[in-house]
């Protein structure tokens, strides 16, 4: 019993000071200090894609990364056919919209949904925001590189 209640002394006391503010002093005072190893936010998103180089032929690495994150992160929500699930469906997507607008909807989704027009239609038509899911701009490029695939691209 004594052994019992002195471990639960201890765990609350751990627990108690892994909460209190010298606890999160230490913490951040452990952080990394050089600040080119600290990355934003903003810098990994929310700088908005201008310029997409397309390829021909399709580059078939990309297509094929870029279906695994469709099938990771976004089969749940888009059918590759028009059908709406969540979100829109994919077909056609490359003959309704333009290369940046599919970057910049994939990788700063709020920027869109603030911004743009047509993504502000989206929203209500679909009724659901879409998250973001926090995706490089290479993995966001093979992703479109696959949508280019499923709209009949070569």
């Amino acid at each position: 019993m004594k052994k019992t209640v002195t471990m639960l002394v201890v765990a609350l006391s751990v627990g108690w000071y892994g909460c209190s503010s010298d606890g999160a002093k230490k913490r951040a005072d452990e952080a990394p200090t050089d600040p080119a190893a600290v990355v934003s936010q903003d810098e990994v998103h929310g700088t908005e894609v201008k310029e997409v180089t397309l390829s021909t032929p399709l580059d078939g690495a990309m297509v094929k990364q870029g279906q695994g994150i469709y099938e990771m992160k976004c089969s749940s929500c888009h059918k590759l056919d028009e059908t709406r699930l969540v979100g829109p469906g994919w077909k056609g997507v490359m003959s309704r919209r333009k290369p940046e607008w599919i970057m910049n909807m994939i990788l700063n989704v709020d920027m869109m949904l603030e911004k743009d027009a047509e993504a502000q239609k989206m929203l209500e038509l679909c009724l659901v925001r879409m998250p973001n899911q926090n995706l490089s701009e290479p993995d966001a490029r093979s992703i479109l590189e696959f949508m280019r695939m499923n709209d009949g691209e070569k």
